[in-house]
């Protein structure tokens, strides 16, 4: 008896533990970035992907070369082509890390978005294009457990931009829907402040 209530308890353990960390290959969904230059100037962007590309527009050829205006308007060098901001999407095998978190219910998804938005920074043109991509696929979930990455992220998708921002933020969400609710530490989040030349990204992840 003592034997199968351990047996259990460590399928337990292994299946939270297999809940709350990403150990598969997963496609980085619609990561776009914003450029806001003081000033009208050239901007050279390069992204370090562990992992491949799927897509990306403009096309990337090693790097983007764009002239960048500060209500953030882009024109490619080699084109002429305007875009509003620069789109890439890609696989890789990170692991990421779900034991902190949010876990919300699927129907209060836009507002939890809206604040937690906000509040990290996005303006309300960057939460509007985040939310439109990412609430149809995520409002009629029963639960979904919601993180914002950091390192794990960001060590794999390293970003290289000359002239160098004064100030980058990159938001990327992964979250996992939920059949029901789980107890999971909440995640402390830092605000962020613009300054002088500011780069701006989101993007996302949904884990199965």
């Amino acid at each position: 008896m003592r034997k199968d209530a351990l047996l259990t308890g460590m399928m337990a353990l292994a299946a939270v533990s297999v809940l709350l960390t990403g150990c598969t290959d997963v496609t980085n969904e619609k990561p776009v970035i914003y450029l806001y230059p003081e000033q009208v100037q050239e901007v050279y962007v390069q992204l370090e992907l562990d992992g491949e590309f799927t897509c990306t527009y403009p096309e990337y050829d090693n790097g983007w070369k764009v002239k960048a205006y500060p209500d953030g308007t882009l024109r490619d060098q080699d084109t002429g082509k305007e875009y509003n901001y620069l789109f890439w999407e890609g696989t890789s095998g990170t692991e990421y890390d779900l034991s902190r978190g949010f876990v919300v219910e699927g129907k209060d998804t836009a507002g939890f978005l809206e604040e937690k938005l906000a509040y990290l920074g996005l303006n309300e043109k960057e939460r509007n294009e985040f939310i439109v991509y990412w609430l149809p696929r995520m409002e009629d979930n029963k639960y979904n457990l919601i993180t914002f990455q950091g390192e794990d992220y960001t060590e794999h998708a390293k970003l290289k931009i000359s002239p160098e921002p004064d100030s980058i933020l990159r938001v990327f969400m992964v979250y996992k829907p939920l059949d029901k609710a789980i107890n999971i530490p909440e995640q402390e989040l830092e605000p962020f402040e613009r300054e002088g030349f500011t780069v701006i990204e989101w993007g996302g992840a949904e884990m199965e």
